[in-house]
């Protein structure tokens, strides 16, 4: 009978959580782990001791062009509209970005209409063929003067690495505008979860056929030969005991300050400090939650080598290392193996939604047969 095969699913970030909803809603009894004290994995958040609503492990600002997308995650959560926009700071000031046609004009003293903003980024960029890099990227986009001033300082911070190291596919997310459209994302669905992540979490998981143990790792499950069908979330190359060498990832770490008596800090969401100080961003939590407080939270992120793997590293080495792991994976039989780390992809939170969705109607699929 379906109510007695039980599926044990790693990690209850989006990819697990996601995946254990479809589960318990087709009648499958689902035991979900998670090495950390809570759910929700890196989107988590929490009202800090003064009172506002802030994101532990950085900004989560969720956008998607994909409407059953939005309409999967709207059963959980009412909605806070909400569309993101970032400043970048180049020599003491504060540009729109990504770069658009104020960007252009606040920066050269220019007066360029969209056609001009066209013509320009013409004249200054730099033809490269083929396009490899996130160097190739952007120098063929907006030239080498935009390119040194927003670019390439962020990208050694962020990543650890030159941009002519990494694929084109990190600098291909960050758009070029010849219109005045300040927006970081352009996508049709772009809001906050009106309660938080947290709670979004909660309401996708509150099922009776559902169970859940935070502060578990993996490693010390021994009885995983039980269970129907696993379901892992976390970094594939750990799963089999970092057998062909660790795969590279870039991790963060966050400093917290909370500004009392200060009802804004920034005049945006998120600030970016491409070549100044070690942090690469802050972000201020009240722009994105829309809520109302006397005082303010803040948050720097500081990319690092070492610490929990945030981000896959694009690169093709660490590709080709990875698909040693995914014929391991492809292989087993009873695991599913779904999410950023998972699958090494530097997924956007609708994008592991819709990997979990695709993955859990293969393993109801197999669960049947």
């Amino acid at each position: 009978m379906i109510m007695n095969q039980r599926t044990l699913i790693i990690g209850a970030g989006f990819a697990g959580s996601v995946v254990a909803r479809e589960l318990a809603d087709a009648g499958y009894k689902v035991n979900v782990i998670d090495k950390r004290p809570h759910i929700a994995g890196n989107a988590y958040d929490e009202v800090d001791a003064h009172g506002i609503l802030v994101h532990r492990y950085g900004p989560h600002i969720f956008h998607t062009n994909s409407e059953r997308i939005f309409e999967y995650l709207s059963r959980f959560t009412a909605w806070h509209p909400y569309e993101h926009r970032v400043f970048g700071v180049v020599d003491g000031k504060q540009y729109p970005f990504p770069i658009n046609r104020d960007t252009l004009n606040l920066l050269y003293g220019l007066n360029l209409d969209e056609a001009g903003a066209a013509e320009w980024f013409e004249k200054v960029r730099e033809p490269r063929e083929p396009v490899r890099s996130s160097e190739d990227v952007v120098l063929n986009s907006v030239g080498r003067d935009l390119y040194e001033k927003f670019f390439l300082n962020y990208t050694r911070k962020q990543w650890g690495l030159e941009p002519s190291q990494l694929k084109a596919g990190v600098a291909a997310r960050i758009p070029t505008r010849t219109n005045t459209d300040d927006r970081y994302f352009t996508d049709t669905f772009q809001a906050m979860p009106l309660h938080g992540y947290t709670k979004m979490f909660e309401n996708m998981l509150d099922h009776p056929n559902i169970r859940i143990k935070t502060g578990v790792d993996f490693a010390e499950i021994d009885n995983i030969g039980s269970y129907a069908h696993v379901v892992y979330t976390g970094p594939i190359d750990a799963y089999y005991g970092y057998r062909f060498g660790r795969l590279p990832y870039r991790s963060l770490s966050f400093e917290h300050e909370h500004l009392a008596g200060v009802s804004q800090f920034q005049p945006v969401g998120t600030v970016n400090y491409p070549n100044d100080h070690a942090y690469t961003r802050i972000t201020e939590f009240k722009h994105l939650t829309g809520q109302s407080h006397p005082g303010t939270s803040i948050v720097r992120e500081y990319p690092q080598a070492e610490g929990d793997p945030y981000y896959p590293i694009p690169r093709d080495e660490n590709e080709a290392l990875f698909k040693r792991y995914e014929e391991l994976a492809l292989a087993e039989k009873n695991v599913t193996f779904v999410g950023r780390l998972a699958q090494y992809r530097y997924y956007n939170m609708d994008q592991v939604v819709g990997a979990a969705l695709t993955a859990a109607k293969g393993i109801i699929e197999r669960l049947r047969v």
